[in-house]
C-alpha cells in the first residue's frame, strides 16, 4: 500500500520561508513522477512544480524563482523549498506520485487527474 505523507507546513510572514517533506511509503514503480500542487476552497487544485525521472524540473509560472523542488531519492522523500513567500501562496499543499512507464511519461503529467496517488494535505498560511 502506498502513502504519501506531507509535513513542514505552518504559517508565515510575508517574504519568509517554508520546507515541505513528502515521505513515500511502499512501492510506486521503479520510476515515477512526482509533483507538489496546490487548494484553496472553491478552487481546483493546481500543480505548483514538479519532477520527472530525470531530475528535470518544471515549475508554475507564479511560483518561478522562488520556489524549489528536489528529490531525495535514497530517502525517497520529496521536498518544495519556498522562499519569499507571498499571502496569495496561501492554500493547503499536496505531493503526488504517479508511476512513469517510460522515460519521457512525466511530461505529460500536468493536472490532478494524471497522479494516481495524494498525500493528505499541509496547510501552508502566508499573513501580509
Amino acid at each position: 500500500q502506498v502513502q504519501l505523507v506531507e509535513s513542514g507546513g505552518g504559517s508565515v510572514q510575508a517574504g519568509g520561508s517554508l520546507r515541505l517533506s513528502c515521505a513515500v511509503f511502499g512501492y510506486i514503480h521503479s520510476s515515477y513522477c512526482m509533483a507538489w500542487f496546490r487548494q484553496n476552497p472553491g478552487k481546483e487544485r493546481e500543480g505548483v512544480a514538479a519532477i520527472d525521472i530525470n531530475g528535470d524540473t518544471t515549475y508554475a509560472d507564479s511560483v518561478k524563482g522562488r520556489f524549489t523542488i528536489s528529490q531525495d531519492n535514497a530517502k525517497n522523500t520529496l521536498h518544495l523549498q519556498m522562499n519569499s513567500l507571498k499571502p496569495e501562496d496561501t492554500a493547503i499543499y499536496y505531493c503526488a506520485a504517479e508511476p512513469a512507464p517510460y522515460r519521457t511519461y512525466c511530461r505529460s503529467r500536468k493536472y490532478q487527474a494524471d497522479f494516481r496517488y495524494w498525500g493528505q494535505g499541509t496547510q501552508v498560511t502566508v499573513s501580509s
